[in-house]
């Protein structure tokens, strides 16, 4: 009785969307992480494959997503509760605002996904993820390159990754200099960022605000007498393929790179003032799976509009009840970026503060 009464509430639906025939495919319950239960539908339209999801009435209304060619198209249908009754935000609504100056307090979110188009692997894409590609380094498992009782017994193969993951190597791109062009319109509160690649230091964000969750190749530490080092002085033996020591008690000099069993950085901890104060969230590139790190997408205000500029949905956009101001760019990043940008009437802006930033790091490629 209750597949019957929801399949016919999704037919409708569906038509009034489409006004077109509409083919229901199947109907299942199903329990997530103990939350409440949800109905998922299968379906097909002209334009392509989808599916719905009902979760309880008093909490959200009936959602539709229609995926056509990997980017999510949304809309809502009231049926009442806390936020069954609110109109679903765009991403036109959130440039709209933006421009007309209700968000001035902008955190950003960011992981490994903006970074893959500068040719810096992701780590957990099958196939073509970091953890995939470890088999030349020797280790017993992929996550034991970043073990720090791993690398205290066996660093040389953290130093022949960091090789080719040392900054310098690659180049920023759009999806960098989007977030810089947010800091220089004085909107940027904060990034947080997953990446050690460095690309967001490289791209003009300065490091007031930066947070760099996992760590940095821009500091270094002796794992022996705790000797504090630039970056820089490790260039040239990670370049060659040495293991750095230290020049006052031949300890190894480590990156300041979080591994697992470290501690994050002090800095991690301003989220616990920043993003109760942020009244704009965009999250890009992450697969939201490694804690505390991915905890923060659930650490706004829930009147905080939130957008997922991501390939897939991930985090608390999937296992939580969708909010009516979550905004889903689903897709290739730098495409998602650029739409938003578009919004925005940003694109030309963006576009020369990205040839400016290019050429000077032509010029100093050059002095080097």
């Amino acid at each position: 009785m209750m597949t019957s009464v929801i399949s016919d509430q999704f037919r409708m639906l569906l038509h009034r969307k489409f006004k077109s025939t509409t083919k229901l495919l199947s109907v299942r319950k199903l329990k997530v992480c103990n939350a409440p239960l949800y109905s998922e539908v299968a379906y097909v339209t002209p334009k392509g494959p989808g599916f719905l999801q009902q979760g309880k009435e008093e909490y959200v209304g009936l959602r539709l997503k229609l995926w056509h060619n990997r980017r999510c198209f949304s809309t809502s249908h009231s049926v009442g509760g806390k936020d069954g009754d609110k109109k679903q935000q765009t991403l036109e609504d959130v440039a709209r605002l933006i421009k007309h100056n209700e968000y001035r307090r902008i955190v950003v979110m960011a992981g490994a996904g903006i970074s893959t188009p500068s040719g810096i692997p992701d780590f957990r894409s099958p196939g073509s993820g970091l953890y995939d590609n470890l088999q030349q380094y020797d280790i017993p498992y992929p996550e034991a390159i970043f073990e720090i009782n791993y690398f205290h017994h066996n660093p040389k193969p953290f130093f022949a990754l960091a090789k080719e993951l040392y900054p310098g190597n690659y180049k920023p791109n759009y999806a960098h200099y989007f977030i810089r062009l947010l800091h220089d319109k004085g909107l940027l509160h904060r990034i947080y960022t997953q990446n050690i690649d460095g690309l967001e230091r490289l791209a003009g964000i300065p490091s007031t605000k930066l947070v760099e969750a996992h760590g940095t190749f821009a500091t270094a530490t002796c794992t022996v007498c705790r000797t504090s080092y630039p970056g820089e002085d490790l260039r040239a033996d990670i370049l060659e393929s040495k293991v750095p020591k230290c020049p006052t008690c031949k300890g190894v000099i480590k990156p300041d790179v979080v591994f697992f069993g470290e501690e994050l950085p002090q800095c991690f901890f301003l989220y616990l003032t920043d993003f109760p104060v942020a009244d704009l969230l965009v999250v890009m590139g992450t697969s939201l799976e490694v804690e505390p790190f991915a905890s923060l997408a659930g650490a706004v205000r829930n009147s905080v509009p939130r957008v997922l500029i991501n390939r897939d949905l991930v985090g608390p956009f999937v296992y939580r009840a969708p909010r009516h101001n979550d905004v889903l760019e689903l897709g290739d990043v730098v495409s998602g970026v650029d739409r938003f940008a578009d919004k925005l009437g940003w694109k030309e802006e963006l576009n020369k503060l990205i040839a400016v930033e290019t050429g000077k790091l032509k010029i100093n490629k050059k002095e080097e």
